[in-house]
């Protein structure tokens, strides 16, 4: 069965590094995180935060979001997670920005 919910994230890391993956469900996958049987990268940089988030209808609509956000800089993942933050903060309380 194909999942319909594919999502690309960025991990903000206690070391404060950021690491971006896909994942169709993204609860288990900061839990595997977190128990160190995710990625490579996140083993003993946890504990996690999820900074960023967006949902794909297709897996290779996804994995080419996530493609595109590693090819970020540092700099440029933090822009992104501004934008998006401005975005929910417009959506959840207009009048507080």
């Amino acid at each position: 069965m194909e999942n319909n919910e594919h999502i690309v994230y960025i991990l903000k890391c206690a070391d404060n590094t950021l690491y971006t993956g896909y994942t169709t469900d993204l609860e288990h996958r900061v839990t595997m995180h977190e128990e160190g049987k995710g990625a490579k990268y996140t083993r003993g940089r946890g504990p996690f935060q999820v900074v960023f988030m967006e949902k794909f209808p297709t897996k290779e609509e996804a994995m080419q979001r996530e493609h595109e956000i590693k090819q970020l800089t540092r700099k440029g993942k933090a822009q992104l997670i501004r934008d998006k933050l401005k975005e929910v903060m417009t959506y959840e309380n207009p009048e507080e920005l």
